[in-house]
C-alpha cells in the first residue's frame, strides 16, 4: 500500500479572538464557522474566512475533529494503473485538496491494490469498475465518485456526450468528408456517453459512423494510422477520445507526410498539457479538472454534513479549444 499525505495543518500565533476582532463578530460566531460551517450564512463565512486569511490563521485541527468527533482526514481512492504525476490526476488532485483546505481538511491518497480504510470521514474514488461494485456498495462512509457511473452513486464528472459532439460537429463544419471516431477500448459509462455524442452527431448529419477502439495509448493509434493509412482518403478527420489518442493519430499521419490540418483533421479529448505538447498544436475537447476535482470535494463534505444523503451527480461543460490540428473553413 503506497499512501501520500497531504497535510495541509499549519501553526499560528494568531488567536480565535483576533480574528474575531478582525472580522468584527464574535468568538462563538468564529468558532461556528470553523466547526459547523454548514450553519452559518455564505456571508458570514467569507467575512471569517478573509479574516483568517488576513492573518494567517491556522485552525487546530485536531482540536476541531475532537469536537466534531471527526477525523478531518478525506481520502482520495484511486482503483485503476494511472500515473499520478500525469497532469490530468495532478490538476484534479490541486482542486480536491485546494478546497478541503477551505474546510481544515487533509487528503490521503490512496493507490490501488490496497482496500485498507483506516481513519476518515469519508472518500473520493476515482477509476471504479464493475468489478470494484461489491467492495463500493459495502462502504459505510460517505463517498462520491470521480466519473460517470451505471450504479447510481453520487459523481463528478465532464459532459462526456457533449464533449464529442462538439468535436464531431466541428470536424463536419470545417469541410471533412470522412469522420472517424477513435476509442478507447473498456466498457465503461465515460466511453459509451463519448461514443454516442459522435454517433448522435453523425447520424443528424446523415454521415456513416466509423469506429476504432484501441488501450489509450498513443504507440496504438500510432501503429494503426500507420499501418491503414491508405484507408483513409485526404479530407478525413479523426476524432479522438483522448489527447494521448490524437497525438498518436498525428505521428501516425505524419509517417506518411500526411498534410496536417489541410487533408486530414485530428480532434483531441481532455485539454491537460498533452495537447499543447502535440504538433500540430491538437484542437481538442478541454476538461476543467482542477474545478471538477473542487466539485468533488465540496460535493463530499455536503454529504459528510448530512449524514450521506444523496447527492446526485454534477455534469462539467466541456469546452472546444480549437488549434492548429483542424482547419478553419473560410466563411
Amino acid at each position: 500500500m503506497t499512501i501520500v499525505s497531504l497535510s495541509l495543518e499549519g501553526k499560528s500565533m494568531t488567536t480565535l479572538s483576533d480574528v474575531a476582532k478582525k472580522a468584527n463578530v464574535s468568538k462563538m460566531t468564529v468558532s461556528r464557522v470553523i466547526n459547523h460551517p454548514e450553519k452559518v450564512t455564505d456571508e458570514l463565512k467569507e467575512l471569517v474566512f478573509k479574516a483568517m486569511k488576513d492573518l494567517d490563521y491556522k485552525p487546530n485541527v485536531a482540536a476541531k475533529a475532537l469536537a466534531n468527533n471527526r477525523t478531518q482526514v478525506v481520502k482520495f481512492f484511486i482503483l485503476e494503473e494511472i500515473d499520478t504525476t500525469e497532469p490530468y490526476y495532478m490538476n484534479l488532485l490541486m482542486g480536491i485538496s485546494k478546497e478541503l483546505d477551505k474546510h481544515q481538511y487533509s487528503l490521503q491518497l490512496v493507490t490501488e491494490n490496497s482496500f485498507d480504510l483506516g481513519q476518515s470521514d469519508g472518500y473520493i474514488i476515482t477509476g471504479m469498475r464493475e468489478e470494484h461494485n461489491d467492495w463500493v456498495e459495502r462502504l459505510e462512509k460517505p463517498f462520491v465518485l470521480f466519473g460517470e457511473n451505471r450504479y447510481g452513486y453520487d459523481f463528478v464528472d465532464t459532459d462526456n456526450t457533449l464533449g464529442t459532439e462538439m468535436a464531431t460537429e466541428h470536424a463536419i463544419k470545417q469541410g471533412y468528408e470522412k469522420i472517424v471516431y477513435v476509442g478507447i477500448d473498456v466498457k465503461e459509462p465515460f466511453e459509451f456517453s463519448r461514443e454516442a455524442g459522435y454517433i448522435n452527431t453523425m447520424q443528424r448529419y446523415k454521415k456513416v459512423p466509423e469506429i476504432v477502439r484501441f488501450e489509450n495509448r498513443s504507440r496504438y493509434s500510432n501503429r494503426f494510422i500507420d499501418e491503414q493509412f491508405a484507408r483513409y482518403p485526404k479530407n478525413t478527420a479523426f476524432v479522438c477520445s483522448s489527447d494521448r489518442l490524437a497525438i498518436g493519430v498525428e505521428r501516425g499521419l505524419q509517417k506518411h507526410e500526411a498534410n496536417i490540418p489541410k487533408d486530414y483533421g485530428v480532434i483531441g479529448f481532455d485539454g491537460v498539457f498533452l495537447d499543447q505538447i502535440a504538433y500540430p498544436r491538437l484542437t481538442t475537447i478541454k476538461q476543467s479538472v482542477v474545478e471538477m476535482g473542487a466539485s468533488c470535494a465540496t460535493m463530499l463534505l455536503n454529504k459528510i454534513n448530512q449524514k450521506g444523503a444523496p447527492q446526485g451527480n454534477q455534469l462539467f461543460e466541456p469546452k472546444l479549444i480549437v488549434r492548429g490540428s483542424t482547419k478553419l473553413k473560410e466563411e
